[in-house]
């Protein structure tokens, strides 16, 4: 059954004349009631086949139609907050239809023999994510894979193939029954548009009519040019007018007096802002003596290691003021990448994306975050980009900063993976993690710069909650601080909503500060 065939179907048995009585068929109309729809970023004609699967199960369900038809999807979306809500619309809407609204995940990149697919193929919904992946395995555990995966679209179950539509494509194409047969049920998502990006980020921070304003003009101007996907170019810019109340900057060049002074003023980090502070110094020395001064060339990649929240790209933005201002590099811009911006799809196509980057980033720096992902042992694209890198970071050293961040542990397996990365950096800047007294005082210049005030027993009980977290896995540090402060200040609008009196309004208590869905 394709998708041709069921818009024909559907037609048949609820849109023509061929029933004489539909008055027991639940219509369209009574799915768009049931489901919001409006915010889901899928194109029109997405949206419109989701509600005729979700219509033509609830009919079934309800003994209206015996044709059972296996709905396996095809989502060619990176947008994490649509993925989801198509599968909760499917386990809350598909009823008896499948086995059990139970769902699950499977990466390719963890397909291996030991994988447990009977236990996977128990959920009535399974999702397969990062397509790609699966040109690297084992020829083997490729059929075996396939096999059961044939085996289980025939169950009354769903199956979702999530990625873009070539690694979609490609991976259809080790078996042709997947294609022609079983996967022919097709949702697209879409990329919001400036005005809606506007509209969500507005409704998570407060901003006074000018800058909203500059917000506007600020995301008009830099949205369509960057490279993240919709959901971390919006959350980017939701942190960042949360941590400083206050909108980015573009196009915009400050002096290395201000800079410092910025880069002086975030909590902590003083190791890292005494190497800046030399290197500066090293560099303002070698110009001014004009080569008087037997000083080798300075080599400015760099390795910056720290766990999340430790400020990492916050200074790297800094750092392109600062050498923008000092003439080593020709444009004040840092370009931040990941992995899955340097590698692509097929044999051949890596380097020629590699240099795409790199050539979007000459001029100034090339920020790769979380880098220790190019050095995954998924097969010879990530070796490519890599080598890539390496011969960039030589014949552009004067043109060219790049920077690679990650923790610091994980980053050891991506030195190791070429010894010429290594050769080429010339600073390594370690970030470490933050205090509980360092994290209060990240705390406090959230409140503070929102213009709250907070009480002492706030301040306590604040500091507690991040004594009980600090040591756990995967804290964190000022992302931690900064989740806290935004469910704080949700908490404190709902305490304070039969309030009038205004010092009450601006006061965070101890009965404000809220962890709730904070802890994982």
């Amino acid at each position: 059954m394709d998708n041709n065939n069921f818009s024909k179907m559907y037609d048949d048995f609820f849109g023509s004349s061929l029933l004489t009585d539909q008055s027991n068929f639940k219509k369209i109309e009574e799915v768009n009631e049931e489901i919001d729809m409006d915010n889901l970023l899928l194109d029109e004609k997405s949206i419109e086949l989701l509600k005729k699967i979700i219509l033509y199960m609830d009919n079934y369900n309800n003994s209206k139609t015996n044709n059972y038809i296996t709905f396996n999807i095809k989502l060619v979306c990176d947008n994490k907050e649509t993925i989801n809500k198509v599968v909760n619309i499917f386990k809350s809407k598909s009823g008896s239809y499948i086995t059990n609204s139970s769902s699950t995940s499977l990466s390719m990149f963890n397909l291996n023999k030991n994988t447990d697919l009977s236990s996977i193929y128990k959920n009535g919904i399974v999702t397969y994510t990062d397509l790609k992946a699966f040109d690297s395995q084992d020829v083997q555990d490729k059929n075996l894979f396939l096999f059961n995966l044939k085996n289980n679209l025939s169950k009354k179950n769903i199956s979702i193939l999530i990625d873009n539509k070539n690694n979609i494509d490609s991976f259809l194409t080790y078996d042709n029954d997947l294609k022609n047969k079983y996967f022919t049920f097709e949702l697209v998502g879409i990329r919001p548009d400036i005005q809606d990006v506007y509209n969500e980020v507005k409704s998570k921070v407060i901003l006074d009519e000018e800058k909203s304003v500059s917000l506007l003009d600020y995301i008009t101007n830099t949205y369509n040019k960057t490279l993240d996907d919709y959901i971390t170019y919006r959350d980017k810019l939701i942190n960042y007018i949360s941590f400083n109340n206050d909108i980015p900057k573009y196009g915009e060049s400050k002096s290395n007096e201000q800079i410092f002074e910025e880069l002086n003023d975030l909590v902590g980090l003083q190791d890292v802002k005494d190497a800046l502070n030399d290197l500066v110094s090293l560099i303002t020395l070698k110009q001014k003596t004009e080569g008087t001064l037997k000083i080798k060339d300075i080599n400015l990649h760099m390795l910056f290691l720290g766990n999340p929240g430790t400020g990492k790209t916050t200074v790297a933005r800094l750092l392109s003021g600062i050498l923008y201002n000092l003439g080593y590099i020709k444009e004040n811009k840092l370009i931040e990448v990941s992995s899955k911006d340097l590698v692509a799809e097929y044999v051949g196509q890596t380097a020629p994306k590699t240099n795409a980057v790199i050539e979007r980033a000459k001029g100034g720096i090339l920020f790769i975050d979380e880098a220790y992902a190019l050095a995954s042992d998924n097969g010879s694209y990530n070796d490519e980009a890599i080598a890539t890198l390496i011969k960039a970071m030589e014949d552009y050293r004067d043109d060219l900063v790049v920077i690679f961040a990650g923790y610091t542990k994980e980053m050891q397996d991506f030195l190791n993976s070429n010894s010429g990365i290594v050769s080429r950096i010339g600073y390594t800047l370690t970030f470490k993690d933050y205090s509980v007294d360092e994290l209060i005082e990240i705390f406090k210049s959230f409140i503070n710069k929102a213009g709250f005030k907070i009480t002492d027993s706030a301040i306590n009980k604040a500091k507690s909650i991040i004594e009980s977290n600090i040591n756990t896995k995967n804290f964190g540090n000022a992302r931690f601080v900064r989740n806290m402060y935004e469910k704080t200040i949700v908490r404190h609008a709902t305490n304070t909503q039969e309030k009038k009196r205004k010092d009450l309004l601006v006061t965070i208590t101890d009965e404000d500060i809220n962890i709730d869905n904070l802890i994982q």
